[in-house]
């Protein structure tokens, strides 16, 4: 039995539904926190089962007979996320399962200037300290992250953001087929993965150039400074530590902790990773249908 956790998510769904592709319905297993939302995947012959990262007798029952458990981290930052992430591993060493996996992030580690790439490095380390055979899907940065920083930008023709440096944005796809095929052929990585990544690493003035010619209006790339972007979030009712966390990500970037590009990811999929000028242009072209 393979459970996936966080399987009405915008990650964990994908890659429920990509494997199912590779294995039979009653070998697959999820663990959410609202059954009701994975009504479509037990009408499949999919297990589901309640169990959020917070209830230990809930992921008790959730992961019973596990093989293999995926756990999809979280979509929160600091102390708490690695909390909970401990919960879930803790429960997957307790249910017996022979391999956890986790989906990590490029750049994860103690020293990242981004939160989050901190929270992940301890949530591999206590992966390492389990004691259990365990795989960190180090993922590309999510490409729907750029569409939402380029939303405002399209609207005003201004992308105004702090400076940044190349990013390796990458589809939720493409990342849901990789996990789908570590899965499915079990034992294929062992500790952190190389990192999975798109062909490309780009900048935001790169991603203000294809919506340029995607739209054929001007979008320009302006430079902000990190205090004027902080105090205009927080102005806007962004919660101070979460602006901190934000900067966290331009400085990381800066620094060139998100440029690495792999063919990692090519090679799990089979095919090579959807290029962000693709998903631009998908999205804007549904922005206009509406």
């Amino acid at each position: 039995m393979i459970i996936v956790t966080g399987a009405t998510g915008q990650l964990g769904r994908q890659i429920v539904e990509r494997l199912l592709l590779r294995v039979p319905a009653d070998r697959v297993g999820v663990s959410v926190r609202d059954p009701r939302k994975a009504q479509a995947f037990a009408d499949r012959g999919v297990r589901v089962r309640r169990g959020g990262f917070g209830e230990a007798d809930g992921l008790a029952h959730a992961f019973e007979g596990a093989s293999q458990v995926l756990v999809v981290s979280v979509d929160r930052m600091g102390d708490e996320a690695v909390r909970l992430h401990r919960s879930a591993i803790d429960a997957a060493v307790a249910a017996g399962a022979r391999r956890i996996l986790y989906t990590s992030h490029m750049g994860a580690g103690a020293a990242s200037r981004f939160q989050a790439c901190r929270d992940h490095a301890a949530t591999e380390q206590a992966l390492l300290a389990s004691g259990v055979p365990y795989t960190a899907l180090r993922n590309g940065f999510h490409a729907a992250s750029a569409l939402q920083f380029l939303g405002h930008g399209v609207e005003s023709g201004s992308l105004v953001l702090p400076e940044d440096g190349p990013v390796s944005w990458t589809a939720h796809a493409d990342l849901a087929d990789a996990a789908a095929a570590v899965l499915a052929d079990e034992g294929r990585f062992d500790g952190p993965t190389p990192p999975l990544t798109s062909a490309h690493a780009l900048t935001f003035a790169d991603i203000a150039g294809i919506a340029t010619e995607v739209t054929g209006r001007a979008i320009t790339r302006t430079v902000a400074s990190d205090d004027r972007f902080r105090d205009q979030l927080v102005g806007n009712g962004v919660p101070a530590e979460s602006a901190d966390q934000l900067l966290g990500l331009f400085a990381a970037a800066r620094s060139g902790e998100f440029a690495a590009v792999d063919p990692t990811l090519a090679t799990l999929i089979g095919r090579e990773p959807t290029a962000l000028s693709a998903i631009v242009r998908e999205d804007l072209s549904a922005d206009d249908g509406r």
